[in-house]
């Protein structure tokens, strides 16, 4: 549990992981730095609020500054917080392709930093969040880090910042990518002879049920894949499309390539 907690942002990730973290009383008291006002559900007594890095309580110290506002802005937002450094306090990074050394450029290179990339299942505690921290982060610090994103889904570490790029493509621009099949889904219904409302409640209650089938099973995709396959019936003949030579694997490379390069051009 953390002692005391900033959180600078609470737009749409921050909200659901101060959402998370009131529910699981992972922390004893919040600082929320959000000027257009924090989500409703933000009312208990441990959460306080402040304009901004000049408007802190008096003698505040955080255990953990989650750092949440939108990557376009974090020069703007930084620096205002590098004196709040010091060997005991972490500071946690949720903004999409800032690096590491951006932080130590604008805190310093004694600050204890954690980069992580969440995604947005986070909003319904289903999200799954990676980390990479630097070499000024000590254990204790990395699993409280951990704590406070469990409190929103399953969490992963990895010792090599360049991986952040393709956890990116993967994971945090993957839902985009199953919404896209829930809506081709649907539409490929519409076009079999389906009405778009039957189509579209098809589409989403398929996806999200077989999501759910895959959460719970001890078997593989594939495994599942091939129970639902009879031999040379109709999913077998879908199949037969979807997995020729370039087709799905194909295209879907291509586009997680297409995400992870777009990832290291905005790092830069």
């Amino acid at each position: 549990m953390a002692g005391s907690l900033l959180l600078v942002g609470c737009g749409k990730m921050g909200g659901a992981l101060l959402d998370g973290w009131l529910k699981a009383g992972t922390v004893e008291r919040v600082v929320v730095v959000e000027p257009s006002g924090v989500p409703p559900f933000a009312k208990p007594p441990q959460v306080v609020t402040a304009a901004g890095a000049h408007d802190l309580p008096a003698g505040f110290v955080p255990d953990v500054v989650v750092l949440a506002v939108k990557p376009q802005v974090m020069d703007q937002v930084v620096p205002a917080y590098a004196g709040l450094v010091r060997p005991e306090t972490v500071f946690l990074s949720i903004a999409a392709g800032k690096t590491v050394g951006f932080f130590e450029k604008h805190l310093g290179a004694s600050a204890a930093i954690v980069r992580a990339m969440p995604n947005t299942p986070a909003a319904v505690g289903r999200g799954i969040t990676v980390c990479f921290g630097n070499a000024n982060v000590a254990k204790p610090q990395a699993g409280l880090c951990d704590a406070l994103l469990r409190a929103v889904g399953d969490v992963a570490w990895i010792d090599d910042e360049a991986l952040m790029d393709a956890v990116t493509a993967v994971s945090g621009s993957g839902p985009a990518y199953v919404f896209l099949l829930v809506e081709t889904l649907a539409k490929a219904g519409e076009a079999a002879g389906l009405s778009p409302g039957l189509a579209q409640t098809l589409a989403r209650a398929t996806v999200a049920g077989s999501g759910e089938l895959l959460r719970q099973s001890s078997a593989t995709a594939a495994q599942l894949r091939e129970a639902v396959t009879s031999p040379n019936g109709t999913t077998q003949a879908a199949l037969n499309v979807l997995m020729a030579p370039g087709a799905m694997d194909a295209l879907l490379a291509k586009a997680v390539a297409a995400a992870a390069q777009r990832s290291k051009e905005l790092a830069q």
